[in-house]
């Protein structure tokens, strides 16, 4: 898309976001923003957001382009981890967060006095596979392929040499060396652990009795500190095996894991698809977009290791310039563009929203005003 062409396609979403604010009543927004000649709002001040490291390289692609449409907004994204971030979203140390898992009951209860007495908004705005990866540089395979129970068995450590004949059952003619597995987790609390420990809670119970849980429950592993810390351990040892966001996975070698009676490789595609056949979470409001993943899906071209990462932020804001400006924001990361710029290989390579999730994006995006 030139550039001429993006920031027309900006100025009228702005123009869209400023009649939905206006409707608002007392919790005008778009008033304190002021409007340009062409009716477009013309959004300003600092907007401040941490959280879920997985999201990190698609945040920084979505600011760079919102920014480029609104240049009198400076916005900031610290990726301190999933639990930090709705940490600081709740404390009023940060406008928005990311979060790879969504608030639970005491956090929602919370959010009422740090949004105004308004409301969380919770939205699935990026949608990425967990990819599982390994350092083996001697064993030659586009991927390995591991059944849900033999994973489960690996990061239990019950299973601890990759000669192992569970994972020789599924990779015949690959030559697999006789060498420990070294299982590596995020030391941080970490919404990718919650994601990864719910699909092997799911998926293989019986092999991973520990459940789903943001922080690892085994005593001593390798770990390593949020997304890159991960990374690093892994690159760092033969035999390691971990789990990352697939945008980050790199040169290493990665996992297609057992679906039904085939062997699914990560892809954006096979991410969108396993979101398509979930439903809705419980207690999921209009507000709160939550999705309970069909992790145990035996569907056909489904990569049922997922994560979704919510943008979370407030109904309400203390001014309306803040208001305006969060919402203009959330709104150029749920457009068409902003979902395709955070598809693009270079940037993060996650899954665009559908049609039908943007429009209920939108519609929760129109709530957002000043209190009072």
């Amino acid at each position: 898309m030139h550039a001429r062409s993006r920031r027309t396609a900006g100025a009228a979403a702005m123009s869209a976001l400023a009649l939905t604010l206006a409707a608002c009543g007392s919790g005008d927004a778009a008033d304190a923003a002021g409007t340009t000649d062409d009716g477009a709002a013309e959004l300003s001040g600092t907007l401040a957001g941490s959280g879920a490291s997985s999201q990190e390289a698609a945040v920084q692609g979505w600011i760079a382009g919102f920014t480029e449409l609104n240049p009198g907004v400076t916005v900031t994204y610290d990726p301190t981890g999933s639990g930090t971030g709705r940490e600081q979203f709740l404390n009023g140390t940060v406008q928005f967060a990311g979060s790879d898992a969504p608030l639970d009951a005491d956090e929602l209860e919370l959010a009422t006095e740090r949004c105004y007495g308004g409301e969380a908004i919770e939205l699935p705005l990026y949608i990425s596979p967990i990819a599982v990866v390994y350092h083996l540089p001697s064993v030659d395979t586009e991927h390995l392929n591991l059944t849900p129970e033999t994973l489960a068995g690996i990061f239990a450590g019950d299973i601890t040499s990759w000669d192992d004949p569970a994972i020789a059952e599924t990779n015949p003619g690959v030559a697999l060396p006789d060498l420990g597995i070294i299982p590596v987790n995020r030391s941080d609390d970490s919404g990718t652990t919650e994601n990864f420990t719910e699909y092997l809670a799911a998926a293989a119970p019986d092999a991973w009795p520990h459940g789903a849980v943001e922080t690892w429950p085994l005593s001593g592993t390798q770990s390593g500190a949020q997304t890159s810390g991960m990374i690093d351990v892994v690159s760092g040892a033969e035999g390691t095996i971990g789990y990352v966001d697939a945008s980050r996975a790199g040169g290493l070698g990665t996992v297609a894991v057992g679906v039904g009676d085939e062997f699914v490789p990560f892809s954006p595609e096979a991410a969108a698809a396993v979101v398509d056949v979930s439903p809705p979470a419980d207690g999921a409001t209009d507000l709160q977009l939550t999705i309970e993943l069909a992790r145990d899906t035996e569907e056909a071209g489904t990569y049922p290791i997922v994560l979704v990462s919510y943008s979370i932020a407030c109904s309400r804001y203390e001014t309306e310039e803040e208001a305006a400006a969060v919402a203009g924001y959330l709104t150029y990361v749920a457009s068409e563009e902003g979902q395709e710029r955070a598809s693009s290989p270079d940037v993060a390579g996650s899954a665009p929203i559908s049609a039908d999730l943007r429009e209920r994006v939108t519609a929760a995006l129109g709530q957002i005003a000043a209190a009072g």
